[in-house]
């Protein structure tokens, strides 16, 4: 074997070690390590995501085999479930955030992209009624490819309808994106997804750490709802129940009072009242009876 070969190899495997030794710092020096994929992920995405997360985690690119050796250096508890799960082109995030906070922050990093041929949009991709602003011409026939019935208005395409170009998970034909292209349609939402996160020995698929704020919001307020509500129907006093209790609790006696025809400075103009009807029903009734 030449020197220079010889010379090489040991660059190589220095530099190969480096990384294993990185890996497994950072992995006894954060407390979460997510696994995330790099389909679809262009640099300039992966250093906007390196900016966001800046102070509170460190991004690493770095091939499986290497990871894994890293990962097993770093000795960390219940390593070999998520090491068996590391496939794929990935990026390893070390972060002080929780996992689902590290999604969340992720998440808003995200961009629609133009779609490509190949493509499975996670949507319906939609295309809207109006002006296309494009001109009539050879593009009449994408629009009829795609199923989107037009027509031509001044010169220009009008979609008649919204119309769904591709269902959700469909393929994308090269015709159908470079329509959509001219559209300027961009329905593919691409950046740093997570498929696997650790924390202190415990792995999350990327489906659990997933959070719908709006979901999680709705779920809150209609929690806060029916607890109040229970609360106040069994009179459990708190700072947000005590005056809808004792509102309830003053209804409820005043019309027990009335009932009872208990009069006081509240109930008397109801007592009153209801005793003026009942006496003109009996005259009524009198009257029918020719009793008067």
């Amino acid at each position: 074997m030449s020197q220079t070969v010889q010379v090489h190899e040991r660059k190589h495997n220095t530099k190969k070690a480096s990384l294993i030794d990185k890996v497994s710092s950072l992995a006894q020096q954060y407390p979460v390590l997510a696994v995330t994929s790099l389909s679809k992920v262009r640099a300039t995405q992966l250093m906007a995501v390196r900016k966001a997360l800046r102070g509170n985690a460190e991004v690493l690119v770095v091939k499986n085999k290497l990871a894994i050796l890293g990962l097993k250096k770093a000795g960390i508890k219940n390593a070999d479930q998520l090491l068996s799960k590391l496939t794929g082109q990935n990026a390893l995030i070390f972060s002080t955030y929780d996992p689902f906070k590290l999604f969340l922050t992720l998440d808003k990093n995200k961009v629609y992209l133009p779609a490509r041929a190949g493509d499975r949009p996670p949507d319906d991709i939609v295309v809207p009624a109006g002006n296309t602003s494009l001109p009539a011409g050879p593009v009449l026939s994408e629009f009829r490819e795609a199923g989107i019935a037009t027509k031509i208005e001044s010169g220009s395409i009008w979609v008649n309808k919204d119309s769904v170009a591709v269902k959700k998970g469909d393929l994308i034909s090269p015709k159908l994106a470079s329509l959509l292209s001219k559209l300027n349609i961009k329905p593919i939402r691409a950046g740093l997804t997570i498929s696997l996160a650790y924390e202190e020995g415990l792995v999350y698929s990327g489906d659990l750490v997933a959070i719908d704020l709006e979901q999680y919001r709705k779920s809150l307020i209609d929690a806060y709802r029916s607890s109040r509500g229970l609360a106040i129907e069994v009179g459990y006093f708190t700072k947000d129940t005590s005056g809808e209790i004792i509102a309830k609790a003053y209804r409820e006696a005043m019309a027990l009072a009335i009932d009872a025809g208990i009069v006081t400075k509240e109930t008397a103009s109801a007592i009153l009242g209801r005793a003026e009807a009942e006496a003109a029903a009996l005259t009524a009734k009198a009257a029918e009876k020719g009793m008067q």
